[in-house]
């Protein structure tokens, strides 16, 4: 018997809106390289969320190529880029970013999150110049690794002190879907736009089939961005299956309503776990389930659903993470909840 998955929220292909006007539109004859009508659409659709006309936006196939084009085009080869430990760009891209030739400068932090203090204290150990690589660029994530959000208020703050500090103040949004239909959340994509330099919103991961779009705030760090795209591999030809994902994601609000429907499923988890009396690594955010439980249990679960082990720990017990998504089939959440 094949067994249901919770390992990720991009095992299915793409949602029957999308797949339905890819057919639909496959014998257009559209312009390449970005300019097809579906790009534009969508960068018009996108652009009335951020309340900013001035912004830039662009469409890349995956998360991997979006950090690594922003981080090539941004820095210098001596700056470096401070992020959590378990920021996605410090492990899971290969070492992507130091392939560029850039150091990036971790910070301990349980939760993911990244605050004033600790991009100070970084910033204190790296002032012996020249001997050092001078921090130029602050990378967060939203939700984090840990499925944690930031609040408005969080943001406000990082954005204030990389003013004061000449600090570029980037944003890794691969599930920026869920962190924005959080029932914690106060954050707008307006909100982002106005704190953030540069942000990119994750479709592969909210029902597209591959796709995320980059928004540029700051208009002199756009300037000539396609050619970076371009050196890196990442500007395609048939554009239109990026742009045409992105019409449809923000027509109707569908990118939302896709991830509140994850987050929901990922709440049913969540509260199961603790009325059968066990405990979460992290509060549940978003779309992903942090529980702390006995290997026995793991052992009668791995029968039937795929899963992370997160962490192992002492006393037989193990944190798994459990990944909703647009299409988790609610038969096969409540078939888990009853094998707890």
């Amino acid at each position: 018997m094949t067994k249901y998955s919770f390992l990720d929220d991009y095992s299915e292909g793409c949602h029957p809106h999308i797949l339905e006007a890819m057919i639909t539109s496959n014998f257009d004859q559209e312009k390449a390289y970005g300019q097809d009508t579906h790009s534009l659409q969508a960068k018009a659709k996108i652009k009335a969320h951020l309340k900013n006309n001035a912004a830039s936006i662009f469409f890349v196939a995956s998360g991997t190529l979006a950090n690594l084009i922003i981080i090539a085009s941004l820095l210098r080869p001596h700056e470096a880029v401070i992020a959590p430990s378990r920021g996605h760009i410090a492990g899971p891209e290969a070492g992507a970013i130091e392939a560029l030739g850039h150091k990036i400068l971790t910070v301990e932090s349980p939760d993911g999150k990244l605050t004033p203090d600790q991009i100070e204290g970084v910033l204190q150990n790296h002032a012996h110049v020249p001997h050092m690589v001078k921090p130029r660029l602050i990378y967060v994530s939203n939700a984090t690794e840990t499925g944690r959000i930031y609040s408005k208020a969080e943001l406000k703050a990082l954005s204030a002190f990389c003013q004061e500090n000449a600090l570029l103040f980037m944003l890794d949004g691969a599930r920026l879907g869920s962190a924005l239909a959080s029932h914690d959340n106060d954050v707008t994509l307006a909100d982002l736009s106005d704190l953030t330099d540069i942000f990119w919103l994750g479709g592969t991961k909210a029902g597209a089939l591959i796709g995320e779009a980059i928004i540029i705030n700051n208009w002199e760090l756009a300037e000539e961005f396609e050619i970076h795209i371009k050196q890196r591999g990442g500007l395609l030809a048939k554009s239109r299956l990026l742009g045409l994902q992105f019409n449809i994601l923000f027509e109707n609000d569908l990118f939302f309503e896709a991830a509140k429907f994850a987050n929901s499923q990922a709440q049913k988890l969540s509260k199961a776990f603790l009325e059968k009396g066990y405990t979460l690594l992290s509060p549940t955010q978003a779309n992903q389930v942090f529980p702390i439980v006995p290997n026995t249990l793991v052992a009668r679960l791995e029968k039937d659903f795929d899963f992370y082990i997160w962490q192992s720990r002492e006393e037989d017990q193990s944190v798994l993470r459990l990944v909703t998504a647009w299409a988790t089939d609610p038969t096969q959440v409540e078939a888990f909840i009853q094998a707890l």
